[in-house]
């Protein structure tokens, strides 16, 4: 069992010299590159998917000992299915051994497994060990890891417009009632704290359909590292940029007037 008790952790976040109001409660990490690592050594793609998911312990143990609030994964987007069959197909075989493996991973650390993204197209076997992760967690009570799977950002926000307009014709909700908080708690990720970061690894810079509601005022962070050569060094990096910025949500810097 994983020492995640308050003391630790303030341990842990002095450790790495930053001042504590600074590192942030909720980070969300576009986990790039497995292909082009494997390439890049010669190996086939499937070898670098699986090199990534080793990354991901590393991350998610690293993200609990400092006491995030939620750490949010983007491992496949709604698009990520016109891949080869071949490859999605390993793809989703690794889902469903990952999630049976790092079980006490999660409940070693209190981690409260979410999913967000649509079942619909999903393997039975992916969703019945996502069910049976998300039920065992759910007496946790520290970080939340939301796994986007099957994922799209667009979708999502379509399926909470659905969601409160149906709302509206059955006569439960008037539409001037609609605002930010009501829409966000139709979301996948209600009651996730709104990432504070977010992270990409690979070297694109672009959003790629991921949270677009939720990281509306997020710190962006790009690396050239591919995500199999990601560390807990690389990622408390990003917290130390992170740290380093003046976050204004639109208004002014007064220390640079």
């Amino acid at each position: 069992m994983a020492d995640i008790s308050p003391k630790a952790v303030a341990e842990a976040r002095l450790s790495l010299g930053l001042p504590l109001e600074r590192i942030p409660r909720s980070v969300a990490i576009i986990m790039d590159g497995n292909g082009r690592w494997a390439r890049a050594r010669g190996l086939p793609r499937n070898l670098g998917h699986s090199a990534g998911a080793k990354v991901v312990r590393k991350i998610v143990t690293e993200a609990a000992r400092l006491g995030l609030d939620a750490l949010t994964l983007y491992s496949f987007s709604i698009e990520n299915w016109s891949r080869p069959k071949e490859e999605v197909n390993a793809l989703m075989h690794l889902y469903a051994e990952y999630l049976v493996q790092e079980r006490k991973t999660v409940m070693d650390h209190n981690v409260r497994l979410r999913h967000l993204g649509q079942r619909e197209g999903l393997p039975e076997a992916v969703l019945r060990e996502l069910d049976e992760s998300v039920r065992v967690s759910s007496v946790n009570t520290g970080m939340y890891l939301c796994l986007a799977l099957n994922y799209g950002s667009r979708a999502e926000i379509v399926d909470a417009v659905r969601s409160l307009a149906a709302g509206c014709a059955a006569g439960k909700l008037r539409p001037r009632e609609i605002d930010e908080e009501k829409i966000s708690d139709s979301l996948n990720s209600a009651g996730v704290p709104d990432p504070d970061l977010v992270i990409r690894t690979a070297g694109e810079i672009r959003i790629s359909n991921f949270l677009l509601w939720q990281i509306s005022y997020a710190e962006l962070y790009v690396t050239d590292i591919f995500w199999p050569d990601f560390t807990e060094q690389e990622f408390q990096k990003a917290l130390a940029a992170f740290a380093g910025r003046h976050r204004r949500f639109g208004g002014v810097d007064e220390s640079n007037k």
